[in-house]
């Protein structure tokens, strides 16, 4: 587990900055939306400039080859917890960084339901999610292209 409020705040700080740019730019590709001129919408940018604030409530995981190159941040809500900002590096991929990082999550949450969106057209997050034991169920998302998942 990360700890936001020392030496890990940064690296989480920038793996999360490299999600939510890719995921912007596909966003653009993808359902026509046009970014703000600075590329980060205003209402992520508490989660770039004070990770440890904006992920109080929050247990984030990170993985580490050298250096930190995978994050998962695991948001509890309610009776069940969410998988968000689920990056790893793309230097890093195909090493089972992020299979690692969700089976760190589901070990240490398994009491609770876990759930997740991903967008539609990510092909290789969505077979890892489906790998890790979660499935496709209704949505309880109100934008278009995003898949709902649980692991029960």
């Amino acid at each position: 587990m990360a700890d936001l409020s020392g030496c890990d705040s940064d690296a989480v700080a920038r793996l999360v900055r490299a999600y939510l740019m890719q995921t912007e730019l596909e966003k653009t590709l993808h359902l026509g939306q046009h970014s703000e001129p600075s590329g980060l919408p205003e209402r992520y940018r508490s989660e770039v400039e004070d990770p440890a604030r904006a992920y109080a409530n929050a247990v984030v995981y990170l993985a580490e080859a050298d250096k930190p190159v995978g994050v998962l941040v695991l948001q509890r809500d309610g009776a069940s917890s969410e998988l968000k900002r689920v990056w790893v590096d793309p230097h890093a991929r195909g090493r089972r960084v992020g299979s690692a990082l969700i089976d760190a999550a589901v070990r240490n949450h398994a009491h609770r339901p876990l759930r997740l969106t991903v967008w539609d057209w990510r092909d290789d997050a969505i077979r890892l999610y489906r790998a890790s034991g979660f499935v496709p169920v209704a949505s309880w998302e109100d934008r278009p292209r995003l898949l709902c998942m649980e692991l029960r």
